[in-house]
């Protein structure tokens, strides 16, 4: 995999992945940037996100939920000194659909913890990760 990341102006750059996309990620005005984009750790932790909701997803279509949405709210902790890596972070999934039942997404979100999301399980060396889930009948 390779990713370009180009220098636009201040504290601006322009991530290029090989699939051909493009994020623009930016700092907060007192850290110098413009805040045109998103902080590089909350692109991270959205990375890490759609990575998880991504297996969670795919495990339940197979396992034959009538799923009709999944959202993934995340909320994470940071050490406070540099390189202030992530200390904590919690998954809270809200899947949608017909009699989804509770041990297909207990499950789905199991295996993508402990054995397919490469990121989550890359940020559990140095975050305690944890995660609940609610189904909503729709």
């Amino acid at each position: 995999m390779k990713v370009r990341v180009k220098w636009v102006e201040g504290v601006a750059f322009l991530g290029e992945t090989e699939s051909n996309h493009a994020i623009v990620m930016d700092g907060a005005p007192e850290g110098g940037g413009r805040n045109l984009g998103p902080r590089p750790m909350e692109t991270m932790l959205a990375g890490t996100g759609g990575c998880t909701a991504y297996d969670v997803v795919t495990i339940l279509k197979k396992a034959r939920q009538d799923i009709s949405d999944c959202v993934l709210e995340i909320d994470a902790d940071r050490a406070p000194a540099d390189p202030k890596v992530f200390t904590r972070i919690h998954f809270h999934f809200i899947v949608t659909g017909h009699n989804v039942k509770r041990e297909h997404v207990e499950r789905a979100i199991h295996l993508s913890a402990e054995k397919y999301c490469s990121a989550s399980i890359m940020l559990g060396k140095t975050a305690e990760i944890t995660h609940d889930f609610e189904i909503v009948e729709g």
